[in-house]
């Protein structure tokens, strides 16, 4: 890991997904190889993969809570704020201190069971929420997809945030249609899952060739599927199974938000505040 300091002016920036976003780290360790954030490097000018950097931000200043009285608060949209080096780092427990007491929105997306470490500070705020990503049961088929916190250690961080009032969101994304076994998750996890997020597979950029290789080798029966929604455009499968999902949860009163189709999302002013219920 290529591994620099950067200091910025502010963490609080304007987002199209919810209405302002904190990212305290520029890329991510966790190396999803389906990581839609990795168009982060035009950006940012990293020679490096993505994957093998991560700039640590630092600022001085302080976040201005007036902003965001009433908002929504995304942590983090293009970086997993509780990546491994912030247990060293502690730049996100430090904007979640300026955070306590101050009446927005804020809805915190990871991958890792560290987000454990600020229990006390969550337990604190009023309007919180946390999404955990799972996408599959098969320890083996995670390992191939990124480096994050193990299946079995999500799933435990999330009912232990159920557990001490903590708004528990399990954000089954990306679904890999034939692979993703979304039922058998729900049912796996409904004891103590507040919401679901359902988000499909969006394949693009330099990582697209590389995922439809892997499920060609790996999963050569549903390799068919994916040429015809991936490389053929024929995306007539993915709404079905976004509709088998819908009439699945709506029949078990599941409560769920669906971002299936995210350009959709993006521009759909009613999807700005994310969660609770948003259908």
């Amino acid at each position: 890991m290529i591994v620099k300091e950067k200091e910025v002016k502010d963490y609080l920036t304007k987002s199209k997904i919810g209405e302002y976003a904190i990212n305290p780290y520029v890329g991510c360790p966790h190396q999803c190889r389906y990581c839609y954030a990795s168009f982060m490097k035009r950006f940012t000018n990293h020679p490096e993969q993505w994957g093998e950097f991560i700039d640590i931000k630092l600022c001085n200043k302080k976040i201005d809570t007036r902003k965001i009285v009433g908002k929504n608060v995304f942590m983090s949209s293009v970086t997993d704020c509780y990546n491994p080096y912030e247990a060293n780092y502690n730049i996100t427990r430090n904007i979640l201190e300026q955070l306590v007491g101050v009446d927005c929105i804020l809805q915190l997306s990871t991958k890792n069971k560290l987000i454990l470490r600020d229990l006390d500070l969550l337990k604190q705020m009023k309007n919180v929420s946390v999404a955990m990503s799972v996408n599959t049961l098969d320890e083996n088929f995670r390992k191939d997809m990124d480096k994050a916190s193990s299946i079995k250690e999500r799933l435990e961080t999330l009912k232990t945030l159920y557990e001490n009032g903590i708004y528990t969101i399990l954000f089954m994304s990306p679904i890999f249609i034939g692979i993703t076994e979304w039922k058998a998750i729900i049912e796996e996890t409904k004891d103590y899952i507040h919401e679901y997020w359902f988000e499909d597979l969006n394949l693009r950029g330099a990582y697209k060739y590389d995922i439809l290789n892997y499920i060609s080798e790996k999963y050569p029966k549903v390799y068919p599927i994916f040429e015809r929604i991936y490389i053929k455009g024929d995306r007539q499968e993915l709404f079905t199974m976004d509709n088998e999902i819908r009439q699945y949860c709506d029949k078990n009163k599941i409560n769920y938000s669906d971002y299936f189709h995210h350009e959709e999302v993006i521009r759909n002013r009613q999807n700005r505040k994310l969660g609770k219920n948003n259908k």
